[in-house]
């Protein structure tokens, strides 16, 4: 990957949605190049997919609650049927497997605290395998990005 490569991933990160023609006038590149370009990168996999990213606010999902998670044992057998079954849960945009006091962080946007309880009752309380939840809410956002520096 050269420099241009990294000048163009930046550039398709800021806005997936240009033409090629105007990637090739930031870049002094030939719009074929461009396209050849972005073609090798996807191949590689290094462009990965492309995506619109909502407004929660305008959605309905502006509640963002980050939860902390413990199973009650680190068995691969229980390991693995908790992340089988938290996938499935729509309300989860995130979760990772951590370390530290707790297994996992699962990042849940939502309408309002009345719709969290909901979700927390019927949904991810009965999953199986969870000893203890610790549940954070957001209270402003100082950054969101999902843009890498190359």
């Amino acid at each position: 990957m050269d420099a241009i490569d990294k000048k163009l991933l930046e550039l398709l990160q800021t806005d997936s949605k240009k033409t090629t023609k105007e990637l090739s006038l930031k870049l002094n590149l030939s719009v074929t190049a461009v396209y050849e370009r972005i073609k090798k990168l996807e191949r590689e996999g290094i462009v990965d997919k492309y995506v619109a990213l909502l407004n929660r606010n305008k959605i309905n999902k502006g509640f963002v609650v980050f939860c902390h998670l413990k199973l009650l044992q680190h068995t691969k057998e229980f390991i693995n049927q908790f992340e089988k079954e938290v996938i499935k849960l729509d309300e989860v945009l995130e979760c990772f497997h951590v370390s530290g006091d707790y297994d996992y962080i699962l990042k849940i946007c939502l309408k309002d605290m009345d719709e969290y309880r909901e979700f927390l009752v019927t949904k991810l309380t009965t999953l199986q395998h969870i000893g203890s939840t610790h549940s954070t809410f957001m209270i402003g956002e100082v950054k969101n990005t999902t843009a890498f520096k190359i």
